[in-house]
């Protein structure tokens, strides 16, 4: 099980309410809601493995150099300029519980797993590609619906409401829902564009047109062969906007596509069965007033 961490504690964040708090008065909604979130997927689907993965850098300098409004509007409007590095736009009180989830999150023993240089879903890709056996992907983030596989029993677990009711993401649900496999999700989401990641996408070219193209064509490969073959059933303002768009879509699929091939730091993905540090967990639980949350997860854990 592969946890995409900040997409779930951007969620609890906002779905506990930040009267949750510590002795000393500091929110704790989302240090809570993300402990509860993972007893309740250890506690439904008892995963062998468990991995959080982490955004070491949230905006890669790589994918913005290739597409300039890559997540621009989420930088922080005082974002320092120092070494180029752009700060995300965090609710302040969110913010400060960050280290606190890594903190938590280390003592109990759940392993932690980013890159320089690279987001939680290029650490969710490359483990995926590894992976010898099935795959649950826990993600609010429908980017990573293209590593969808049932062959190789790869799924998505998108939280609907909490981590207690999830979609269980397959090939036939994005089949049914968009109307490609999921090896051609990364294509109509390049090809529609996605406000929320800053992808414009080809004006024109919206997700039914994307998965129309695609199925007549195969891939974005054929889709752009096409534009370029007079005979291929285009229409003249489809084949008018990829043509224009062409720079665009060269390369947008190095930026859409989660990385494969990052190279990860050494750790052990068990899932714990105690905590490394119990001490700590005990310190931390006190310090932050995690208060059930940390009982629920070791207990779940040793269960």
């Amino acid at each position: 099980m592969l946890l995409d961490t900040a997409s779930l504690y951007f969620r609890a964040y906002f779905g506990v309410p930040d009267s949750v708090r510590a002795p000393d008065g500091t929110p704790v909604n989302a240090v809570r809601g993300l402990l509860d979130f993972i007893a309740r997927l250890v506690q439904d689907h008892r995963p062998d493995d468990l991995v959080a993965c982490m955004d070491a850098d949230w905006r890669p300098a790589w994918r913005v150099e290739l597409i300039p409004t890559y997540k621009a509007h989420r930088v922080a409007e005082e974002a320092p300029e120092a070494g180029g590095v752009d700060q995300e736009e965090v609710p302040d009180t969110l913010s400060p519980q960050i280290p606190v989830i890594d903190e938590v999150l280390d003592a109990i023993g759940i392993a932690r797993v980013g890159a320089a240089g690279y987001e939680a879903d290029d650490v969710i890709g490359t483990l995926t590609g590894r992976a010898a056996g099935p795959v649950d992907i826990v993600t609010g983030d429908r980017d990573l619906f293209q590593l969808v596989d049932d062959e190789r029993g790869v799924r998505v677990l998108y939280p609907v409401k909490g981590v207690g009711t999830l979609r269980l993401v397959d090939e036939s649900y994005v089949r049914e829902k968009y109307g490609v496999g999921g090896s051609g999700y990364a294509d109509l989401a390049l090809l529609r564009g996605d406000p929320s990641d800053g992808l414009p996408g080809v004006p024109g070219i919206g997700e039914k047109t994307a998965a129309k193209l695609l199925a007549a064509h195969g891939d974005l490969a054929g889709i752009m062969a096409a534009v370029d073959d007079p005979a291929a059933q285009l229409t003249p303002a489809q084949r008018k906007r990829l043509a224009e768009a062409r720079a665009y879509v060269e390369v947008a699929p190095k930026v859409v596509r989660v990385a494969a091939d990052v190279a990860l730091p050494a750790f052990d993905a068990a899932l714990p069965r105690s905590p490394r540090d119990p001490g700590a967990v005990a310190a931390l639980a006190e310090r932050w007033g995690l208060g059930g949350s940390w009982r629920r997860l070791l207990s779940t854990l040793q269960g």
